[in-house]
């Protein structure tokens, strides 16, 4: 019992300071990226930046070495797709095999093209049947299903079969043939990849939207915008938004903010007043946030709410 404890303490402290390595890390980042948008003009280095957040969001997330996530999870919805483009010739009463793998997918969907050169009208496809063995997201065997087609696919037609569990790695087998002396036909089939969708309760969340509006604002050429997330996501880290609930961190980040003035500004002060700048900095946060996924826009929302209530204080 007392070894068991030891070993329960030991790998306690070792996730503890893993924990830190990674808020530490990214939070670095964090000031890297906001003093490169400030040196930059038309030189920024989007490419290298885009990676290192890209690298800054799967170490939040927790990323396993399986490929799956401490603080994200896998859901049926589109986020690319594997295809491979097959021919099918008739073998007599021997069926073609056609086989494609991938990893995290939840779909195949198999479609024959109305056309399989650019002029050329493509075949009619006799799909027998989808043999498929994976592995699911929380398993470890591999499991074997076989579902009936029995479907002649028309040119321009496709027929998408559903895995019963988001599968950690797939092979999918289609059974195929064409009619005798028609020709070959082609079979486009596509292994449609589940997207990654961040736990609410993610000690990182704050960090990891400050991180996807990074993104966006990499995207779209948006320096101001980038520069403010950052900082946001420096101080969702180092100032106990890492070890605090979400709602915490941003009232975190909130507390940070100057008093807002008792007395209304002019319009030509706006623009050099600490407190106004603080204030647009604040709603330039919240309009990136409210333009994003779900959780994003009730954490703008949130912010938002915040925001007004202090002003209303300061009347």
């Amino acid at each position: 019992m007392k070894r068991l404890w030891i070993a329960l303490l030991l790998a306690t402290a070792a996730a503890h300071g893993q924990e830190q390595n990674v808020a530490q890390r990214v939070a670095e980042d964090a000031i890297a990226i906001d003093r490169v948008a400030a040196a930059a003009k038309r030189d920024l280095p989007t490419d290298l930046l885009r990676r290192i957040i890209d690298e800054d969001v799967e170490l939040l997330r927790g990323r396993r070495s399986d490929g799956s996530y401490q603080y994200a999870s896998f859901e049926r919805f589109d986020s690319g797709r594997i295809t491979t483009d097959f021919s099918v010739q008739h073998h007599g009463e021997k069926m073609q095999v056609l086989e494609v793998k991938g990893p995290w997918i939840y779909r195949l969907q198999v479609e024959v093209p109305s056309r399989r050169m650019v002029v050329r009208k493509n075949r009619t496809v006799w799909i027998e049947r989808v043999d498929l063995d994976y592995i699911s997201e929380r398993g470890s065997a591999t499991e074997r299903t076989s579902i009936e087609i029995r479907q002649w696919l028309k040119p321009g037609e496709f027929r998408v079969v559903d895995l019963p569990q988001i599968a950690r790695q797939v092979t999918a087998r289609v059974v195929a043939s064409v009619e005798k002396d028609a020709g070959y036909g082609n079979v486009e089939l596509s292994l449609i990849k589940a997207k990654i969708v961040d736990n609410a309760d993610s000690p990182y969340a704050d960090a990891v939207a400050s991180a996807k509006a990074i993104q966006r604002a990499l995207d779209n050429n948006e320096i101001p915008s980038m520069r403010a997330m950052a900082q946001r996501m420096r101080n969702s880290l180092i100032g106990g938004g890492a070890a605090a609930a979400p709602g915490r961190q941003i009232d975190v980040v909130a507390e940070r903010l100057p008093a807002v003035p008792s007395t209304p500004l002019s319009a030509g002060s706006a623009a050099t007043a600490p407190q106004d700048r603080a204030i647009r900095d604040e709603l330039q946060e919240i309009e990136d946030l409210l333009t994003g996924s779900e959780q994003e826009r009730r954490q703008g929302m949130d912010r938002l709410h915040q925001l007004l209530r202090r002003l209303r204080q300061q009347q």
